[in-house]
C-alpha cells in the first residue's frame, strides 16, 4: 500500500463503515449506536471504567460486566429476557433504593430510552466492542440518484449522504481555484501564474489528472507531506532538555521526505522506522529510518537519575507509538489502568518492554552524536570509509603478532632495566622539555630535569609545597604563576603534545594550567585550561577571529584529586586535530571554535608559564611532571606516561613482581623501545586517524539498536515511579487488540509487523484521519 494510495483506498473504508454497525434492514437496536450512549450518560459515573467512583463492583463498559462468566447468576442482562434481567428491572423499579439511576444522581431515563434498552435485550443483547477496535471491511458502494456526478467510490459515499438530507453537490470550482487548491494541498506552496494559466489553457480532458501527477512528482510533495509526519514523530535538532544542545538528526528528516517522494509502501515506511535495524541485513537507509525512535527529549543533567531517564525515554516511545499509529493515549496507563479505554498498566509496560531493550544510554553527553549513531560519509569518502575497517583489523593483527615475537628481547631488557631505562626510547626522543616539579622543600630548587640549552628556571622563593603524586609538589595559589622560560613555542602547522599530573583546588572557574599565551597580543599562543571540571585547549593567532578551541565533552577532573592529563595537537590547523587523554584513556572531545585558518601565526613572544597565561586566568592547585613533546603522541604513549609511577614501582619490585606489573612493563617496552612494534603501532594509528578524520567531517544520525541476546522485558512501575518496580512483564501489544502475527518475534520487528497487520483495526483509521 503506497502512501499516496493509502488515503484514497482506506478513506473508502473509513467513510463507508457505519460506526454503529447498523444492520442491513435498519430496524435492529445496535449497542454502540443506540444503547451505549444512554449508559455512558446515565450509568458510567458509578458503573464505568473509573475504579475510584465505581460502586457495587459493577461495570457496564465491559462485556463481562453485563454477562459475568456466562452464568445467569452473575449476569445483569439475560439475552432475550428483559423482564428477568436485573438491569432492566432496576430501570422500572419504583423503590427509591432500587431504581437506577438513583434519584440523587439527578439522572433520569426517558421512556423511549428505557424501551431501547428493553428492545436490545429482547433482540439478544448483542454486545459490541468500541467500533474502532473492529477491523474495517470494504462495503458495497451505495446507490445514488445522480450517478453522473460521482467519478470515484468516495464521491458515491459523499453523494449518498448529501441525498439523504436533500442537498445538492456544490458546483465544481473553476480551473484557477482548482489549480491553487491542489498545488497548496500537495506542495504547501502556491502555484506560479504561469502554472495556473497552463492548466487553464490545457484542452486535454485529463488536464486535472496531469496537474496532480506533476505535483506528486515534485520534490515539494515530499517536503510538504513530510512536515506533518515529522511533527507527529516529534522531530527536533536539539536535545530538548538541560542545555538543549544541537544533535544531528537531519538525515532522518531527509529519509522521511525521500520516502514520500519515492512513494514508499506504507507498511515498509512503518516497519523501517520501528525496526529497520532488526531487518535481515539492514541497509544504511533502514538504520537511518529508526531515527523515528530517537527524536525524544534527552538529558545530560548531572542531577538526574539514570534509571529514571531510561524509564522516561521508554514512556515517550510508548506514548508516541500510541498516538501516531493507534490513536490511543497509552500514556494514560503509565501510572494506573486507563480510565476510559480498555488499556491496563500491564499493557503500557508490556509495550515499554519493546523500547527498554536498546543500547541508548541514560544521558546524552550534551553532544550531537550520543550513541548509537550512524556515520554517513560523503560519496568521495565512501570508498576509504568502507575499506578502513578491514585495513585496521589487518594492521592490528600484524601488530599483535609482533607482540609475541618481542617477548624474548623484552625479557633481556627487563633483566638489566633501571628507573632511568623507563625514560628512554621513542617517546623520550620527542621530548622537548621536562619539568618534574618534585623537588624538596628548599627554596630556589631547579625546575627541570631536561630543558633546552640555555634555559634556566627556578621555583620562586617561599613557594609552598604539599604532598604530590611524585613527591613534594609546589602549590599554585591564585596569583602565583611560574615563568618557565623560552620553551613550548609552536607554529600552527607544528604538532605537539603537553602532559602533566594535575590537581585542581576547585571545581569552578576557568584557569590556565600551563600556557604560552600573550594576552596583550590578542591572546596569541596556546594554553591548557581547566574549565569547571572540563579540560580545554586554545591555539590562537588573534582571538576570536583566528583561533581554535577544543574541550572535553564530559567532566574530566575533580577538585583535590590528581589526574594525569595529555593534550595532543596534530598540526593540521583544525580543532578536530586536538585530543585529550585523562588517566591514560581518551576523553571524547568537542569543537568549541574552529577559525584558525591558513597562514595563522601562533608563536607568542611571552615565555612559557606554569599556572597562568601572560596575565590572568591563574590556576589554583598542584601540577607535577610537566612534559612537552614536539609531536602528537599516540594513545599508547599517552597511556604510558600515566603509568610511569606504577612502572617505577613494578620495576623496583624485582622478584616480587606480579604478572600484572610485568605486563605493564612489557606494554611500556613495546611502545618505547621496540622499533618494529612502534612502526606497526604508528601504522594502526595512521589508519585510525584517517577513519577518525572522515568521521569528524561526516554527518551522523541517531539510530536505534537492540541489545544482543537480551529478551525484551520491563517492570510494571507502581504509580509510574521509576524506583518502584513491580511485576516483570515481557514485550507484548495491548490485550484488547489483535494478537501478534504468527511467527512474529518478541521484539520491535514483531511490534512493527503487528502494527501493519491487516488484522489491526486502528492503523488505517488513524493514518487516514491524520
Amino acid at each position: 500500500m503506497t502512501i499516496r494510495r493509502l488515503a484514497s483506498l482506506f478513506g473508502i473504508f473509513a467513510l463507508a463503515i457505519p460506526a454503529s454497525g447498523l444492520s442491513a434492514d435498519g430496524t435492529s437496536v445496535v449497542f454502540n449506536r443506540d444503547v451505549k450512549p444512554i449508559l455512558a450518560d446515565a450509568c458510567f459515573h458509578c458503573h464505568g471504567p473509573d475504579s475510584v467512583t465505581r460502586k457495587a463492583g459493577l461495570r457496564l463498559d465491559t462485556e463481562a460486566g453485563f454477562f459475568g462468566n456466562g452464568d445467569d447468576a452473575d449476569s445483569v442482562v439475560l439475552p432475550g429476557k428483559p423482564e428477568e434481567s436485573p438491569l432492566f428491572e432496576r430501570l422500572l423499579s419504583e423503590d427509591p433504593d432500587e431504581i437506577m439511576p438513583p434519584p440523587d444522581s439527578h439522572k433520569e431515563l426517558a421512556p423511549e430510552q428505557i424501551e431501547t434498552i428493553r428492545r436490545w435485550i429482547a433482540e439478544g443483547a448483542e454486545w459490541q466492542r468500541h467500533w474502532s477496535f473492529v477491523r474495517p471491511e470494504e462495503p458495497a458502494e451505495p446507490e445514488v440518484a445522480n450517478k453522473d456526478w460521482a467519478t470515484s467510490p468516495i464521491d458515491r459515499f459523499v453523494l449518498a449522504a448529501l441525498e439523504r438530507v436533500g442537498l445538492e453537490p456544490a458546483p465544481e470550482a473553476d480551473r484557477r481555484a482548482l489549480a491553487r487548491r491542489a498545488t497548496l494541498d500537495l506542495t504547501g506552496l502556491p502555484p506560479t501564474p504561469e502554472e495556473v494559466e497552463a492548466f487553464v489553457a490545457d484542452p486535454d480532458p485529463k488536464a486535472y489528472e496531469k496537474l496532480i501527477d506533476r505535483l506528486l512528482a515534485s520534490p515539494r510533495w515530499g517536503e510538504h507531506r513530510g512536515r506533518y509526519w515529522l511533527d507527529a514523530a516529534r522531530y527536533a535538532d536539539t536535545h530538548g532538555l538541560h542545555f538543549d544542545n544541537y544533535r544531528e538528526m537531519w538525515p532522518y528528516r531527509d529519509w522521511v521526505v525521500d520516502a514520500f517522494n519515492r512513494n514508499l509502501p506504507f507498511d515498509q515506511f512503518t516497519v523501517e522506522q520501528i525496526a529497520g535495524d532488526l531487518l535481515p541485513e539492514p541497509s544504511e537507509d533502514q538504520f537511518v529510518a529508526t531515527g523515528f525512535q530517537r527524536c525524544n527529549m534527552t538529558t545530560n543533567e548531572g542531577g538526574t537519575i539514570d534509571e529514571e531517564n531510561l524509564a522516561l525515554y521508554a514512556a515517550d516511545r510508548v506514548q508516541t507509538l500510541g498516538w501516531v499509529y493507534l490513536g490511543l493515549t497509552l500514556n494514560c496507563a503509565q501510572c494506573h489502568d486507563h480510565k476510559f479505554d480498555p488499556l491496563t498498566a500491564r499493557d503500557h509496560y508490556a509495550m515499554a518492554a519493546y523500547f527498554r531493550n536498546t543500547t541508548q544510554g541514560p544521558k546524552d553527553g550534551n553532544v550531537k552524536d550520543s550513541g548509537p549513531v550512524l556515520v554517513l560519509p560523503a560519496e568521495a569518502d565512501r570508498p576509504r570509509w568502507d575499506a578502513l575497517p578491514s585495513e585496521i583489523a589487518a594492521a592490528s593483527q600484524t601488530r599483535s603478532e609482533r607482540r609475541g615475537a618481542a617477548k624474548p628481547a623484552f625479557n633481556a631488557w627487563l633483566a638489566d632495566a633501571t628507573p632511568a631505562s623507563l625514560e628512554e626510547g621513542g617517546i623520550a626522543e620527542a621530548l622537548s622539555v621536562h619539568f618534574p616539579l618534585d623537588e624538596g622543600d628548599g627554596d630556589g630548587d631547579a625546575l627541570a630535569a631536561r630543558v633546552p640549552d640555555g634555559l634556566s628556571a627556578k621555583l620562586p622563593e617561599g613557594l609552598a609545597r604539599a604532598d604530590g603524586k611524585l613527591g613534594r609538589a609546589p602549590v599554585l595559589a591564585g596569583a602565583t604563576g611560574i615563568d618557565l622560560g623560552d620553551a613550548g613555542g609552536f607554529g600552527a602547522d607544528e604538532p605537539f603534545s603537553v602532559a602533566a599530573w594535575v590537581r585542581p583546588a576547585k571545581n569552578e572557574g576557568s584557569r590556565a594550567v600551563v600556557a604560552r599565551m600573550d594576552t596583550a597580543a590578542a591572546h596569541r599562543g596556546w594554553d591548557i585550561l581547566v574549565e569547571g571540571r572540563n579540560l580545554a585547549f586554545h591555539l590562537i593567532d588573534e582571538w576570536p577571529a583566528k583561533g581554535l578551541k577544543a574541550g572535553t565533552q564530559r567532566p574530566a577532573l575533580n577538585a583535590g584529586q590528581w589526574s594525569h592529563v595529555v593534550v595532543t595537537y596534530d598540526g593540521g590547523g583544525k580543532a578536530g586535530g586536538v585530543k585529550f587523554y585523562v588517566n591514560g584513556k581518551e576523553a571524547p572531545s568537542r569543537v568549541l571554535s574552529d577559525k584558525l585558518g591558513p597562514g595563522a601565526e601562533t608563536r607568542a613572544e611571552t615565555p612559557l608559564r606554569l599556572g597562568q597565561r601572560s596575565k590572568g586566568m591563574a590556576f589554583e592547585g598542584g601540577v607535577q611532571d610537566l612534559r612537552i613533546f614536539a609531536r602528537s603522541l599516540s594513545p599508547a604513549e599517552a597511556a604510558g606516561l600515566q603509568r610511569l609511577p606504577s612502572l617505577r614501582s613494578a620495576l623496583s619490585a624485582g622478584e616480587k613482581r606480579n604478572p600484572q606489573q610485568t605486563e605493564e612493563l612489557f606494554v611500556h617496552y613495546l611502545a618505547n623501545l621496540d622499533e618494529t612494534w612502534r612502526k606497526l603501532d604508528q601504522s594502526v594509528a595512521k589508519l585510525e586517524g584517517e577513519r577518525d578524520a572522515i568521521r569528524a567531517r561526516s554527518p551522523v544520525t541517531h539510530i536505534q539498536e537492540e541489545k544482543k541476546d537480551s529478551p525484551a522485558m520491563a517492570h510494571i512501575l507502581e504509580r509510574g515511579a521509576y524506583d518502584q518496580p513491580g511485576e516483570k512483564v515481557t514485550a507484548a501489544p495491548p490485550e484488547v487488540l489483535h494478537p501478534l502475527p504468527e511467527g512474529a518475534p518478541a521484539n520491535r520487528l514483531g511490534l512493527a509487523q503487528w502494527i501493519v497487520d491487516p488484522a489491526n483495526p486502528l492503523t488505517a483509521r488513524v493514518t487516514v484521519n491524520r
